[in-house]
């Protein structure tokens, strides 16, 4: 079938019989026609519109080896430097279609789906193919080009337990119930699965399991289309206004999260890539490469919201006429610095690609790691200067409403900027206001700053992975020896 057009995807979400429950109102088919989900729907449909602009084509698409269609430039599995970065020209356009406000468009996980594929020799080969399995998977998502959601890991109840199987009930946490001649059956649940509309659900972990026959049977990875029986997802409190005014990215970019519940669901043994083994599924994401092409994907989208950052704050600046002011350029310089940083990461990571040993050409690590440790200090840092330079202004600006009101022309008089009428004034604040201060923009501070994990964690991560350390202090060492 190839590349998605968006009425395509449109049609074929709406034709999937879900379990979506937003509140008390459970939601089966026409998921892209519900308020709920109609504006992100909107939004990804017109993403994948973008694959079939003749001026991008060559640039969205490239033809696959298997089918001869025009498939997502996403799934690529890059062998040279120069496919490495077709896939960021790609990966860029999606970006900033929304600003880089989307963590969860499809070639984030297409990515990482791509990088596991090419490593499937990782998962073994057994009684049961795994390596088989990812490979086949791996197609069947690029010829049809689905949208995927994943889920990682176990709900919070009670985190001092040092293992799921601790806790009062065993199968809060997904884990397998039994194996028969079909699959396996798994019950329980996982959490975070943002954007549930999607075509599938990959299932991995990411927290590290223990070895033992205790955690084996929390210890799976495996992808099932949404409609699977007994598949069942519990959303968050919609963030998606009709207003496109009022919420101008709230209305297009809510992407939704949910927890996601496990009632029996029989996984076709065809769609296991893991089953029963803590070692793979600790290992798998650093063995595969895949956790660094997420972070690679995630390096564009961020230098897109870096970016439009700047723009903002820029505008808003000259806006309302503090622009001249010495401390405003220093912070909106320091969003430059920020901003450039982010994309040297990414230019260095891609100049210093190396080729695995899978045969497939990876970002250097260093950059990504360094990139996705900063990240969260860097979105914050956003959303504190729009507030800063905003101030008091973002939270005098009323419903879009009022100017077709009898107030009008008080409106236009006291809404007014150096270099804007009300109306344009109060459109750029709500805007801001949106990206920052919002229950929209709440969502989006918290979901970067955990993006990647618990910061904390990450970074001692880095310390421990980091061993150039070793040789910068060796140097350290020879010159204190030096010394008489």
């Amino acid at each position: 079938m190839g590349a998605r057009t968006g009425t395509r995807f449109l049609e074929e979400m709406d034709s999937k019989k879900r379990e979506i429950w937003y509140g008390d109102e459970k939601i089966t088919y026409n998921i892209t026609k519900h308020p709920v989900f109609r504006g992100i729907a909107q939004s990804l449909a017109e993403l994948y519109d973008l694959q079939h602009k003749p001026e991008l084509m060559d640039v969205m698409t490239y033809v696959s080896p298997l089918s001869g269609e025009r498939v997502g430039m996403s799934f690529l599995q890059p062998k040279t430097k120069e496919d490495l970065a077709k896939r960021t020209m790609m990966m860029k356009i999606w970006a900033d279609y929304s600003f880089g406000l989307l963590g969860r468009t499809p070639d984030y996980l297409n990515s990482a789906l791509m990088a596991m594929a090419s490593a499937a020799e990782f998962f073994g080969k057994g009684k049961i193919d795994f390596a088989e399995n990812i490979r086949r998977y791996y197609e069947y998502v690029r010829e049809n080009d689905l949208c995927l959601t994943h889920t990682l890991i176990n709900p919070q109840v009670n985190r001092s337990v040092t293992s799921p199987s601790k806790l009062s009930d065993p199968f809060i946490a997904a884990r397998i119930v039994e194996k028969n001649s079909e699959g396996i059956v798994v019950r329980g649940a996982r959490m975070l699965a943002t954007l549930p509309l999607a075509d599938e659900i990959l299932v991995f972990p990411s927290t590290v399991l223990k070895s033992g026959q205790d955690d084996a049977p929390y210890a799976m990875a495996f992808a099932l289309s949404v409609d699977t029986p007994g598949l069942k997802f519990i959303c968050r409190e919609s963030f998606a206004h009709e207003s496109n005014i009022d919420h101008p990215l709230a209305s297009r970019f809510d992407e939704q999260d949910a927890v996601v519940v496990f009632d029996d669901v029989l996984v076709p043994w065809e769609r296991i890539f893991i089953l029963e083994d803590p070692e793979k599924c600790n290992a798998y994401s650093e063995v595969t490469n895949a956790v660094y092409f997420m972070a690679h994907q995630s390096l564009v989208r961020e230098l897109a919201k870096c970016e439009f950052a700047v723009g903002l704050t820029t505008l808003l600046s000259e806006t309302i006429g503090i622009d001249q002011f010495p401390n405003v350029q220093e912070k909106i310089a320091e969003l430059i610095m920020l901003t450039e940083s982010m994309r040297a990461f990414l230019v260095a990571s891609e100049a210093n690609a190396k080729m695995n040993k899978w045969g497939i050409m990876v970002p250097d690590s260093s950059f990504l790691h360094a990139a996705r440790n900063l990240w969260p200090r860097i979105a914050h840092k956003l959303n504190i200067t729009i507030k800063q330079l905003g101030a008091s202004g973002l939270m005098a600006i009323p419903p879009a409403k009022v100017l077709n009101s009898e107030a009008r022309s008080y409106v236009d008089k006291y809404y007014q900027a150096k270099l804007a009428n009300a109306e344009e004034r109060i459109k750029l604040f709500k805007l801001a206001w949106d990206f920052v201060g919002s229950s929209f923009g709440s969502r989006q501070d918290l979901y970067e700053y955990f993006f990647f994990g618990d910061p904390f964690r990450m970074a001692g991560n880095l310390y421990n992975w980091y061993t150039q350390k070793e040789e910068f202090k060796k140097r350290v060492k020879d010159f204190l020896d030096k010394l008489k």
